[in-house]
């Protein structure tokens, strides 16, 4: 069978990966992850690797990448903690604590490595510039302090484009504002409880959403409206990644 052009993947509590054909909502294939749930998928930019995180392992898909090796990798921790780390000299090159004792829940870099945004339990977005100093050591500059949701956010996530910042809220919502200014554009309403996980398509014209209400919705941006429902998982579904 002929790879579908948009591959759609959600993993859930019931410790399954399913993939889906995202214009149709037929569910193609499953995998089975008995020994652990899966917490998070992600699709490279080059659509070439497929990473699941669970616990306590993450599993690489690598399908013949010729892309070069990441040097920086940027991660937050539940003592509010982010930290760059220089995995050419595997160490910490910056860190900066934006709330102390406040877990951060996600973190997303614009494509152009220009700015990061990172989102905390008390449902703030804290925004910095990212400039790059003597010796390839990486300085932030705060940018912009947003409080996005009463609760917590579980995801942030800056749009291909880099005109949006998607906020995913245990409030049930998720939230689209623009990045010029960070004023709210749409809210998304429709998930019954947590949305764990968001994902825009490539042209930034869509948005995959995933819940604890089982579901993963697609939602049409300029519209800010629910085009399709993704039913199938019999637990939470946590996470989602796109390839179109």
């Amino acid at each position: 069978m002929s790879q579908p052009c948009v591959v759609l993947a959600t993993a859930s509590y019931d410790h399954t990966i399913r993939f889906w054909e995202a214009e149709s909502g037929r569910c193609y294939r499953t995998i089975q992850y008995p020994d652990s749930h899966v917490n998070r998928l992600e699709i490279t930019p080059d659509k070439r690797h497929l990473a699941a995180a669970c616990n306590p392992h993450i599993r690489l898909f690598d399908v013949n990448s010729n892309s070069p090796q990441p040097t920086e990798l940027i991660s937050g921790d539940q003592n509010g903690n982010i930290r760059v780390w220089d995995l050419r000299a595997n160490s910490c090159s910056c860190e900066l604590v934006p709330e102390v004792d406040t877990p951060v829940r996600s973190l997303t870099v614009m494509w152009d490595g220009t700015m990061v945004v990172a989102a905390n339990n008390r449902g703030t977005c804290y925004v910095w510039r990212l400039l790059r100093g003597k010796q390839t050591m990486t300085e932030f500059e705060p940018l912009h302090k947003l409080q996005a949701h009463n609760g917590h956010i579980l995801k942030c996530l800056l749009s291909p484009a880099n005109k949006y910042l998607a906020t995913a809220s245990s409030d049930k919502t998720v939230k689209i504002w623009n990045v010029d200014g960070f004023k709210l554009e749409k809210i998304l309403t429709g998930h019954q409880r947590w949305v764990w996980d968001c994902v825009f398509s490539v042209d930034g014209e869509f948005l995959v959403t995933a819940s604890s209400d089982m579901t993963a919705r697609l939602w049409s941006m300029p519209a800010g409206k629910e085009v399709k429902v993704y039913q199938g998982h019999h637990k939470a579904t946590v996470c989602c990644a796109l390839h179109d």
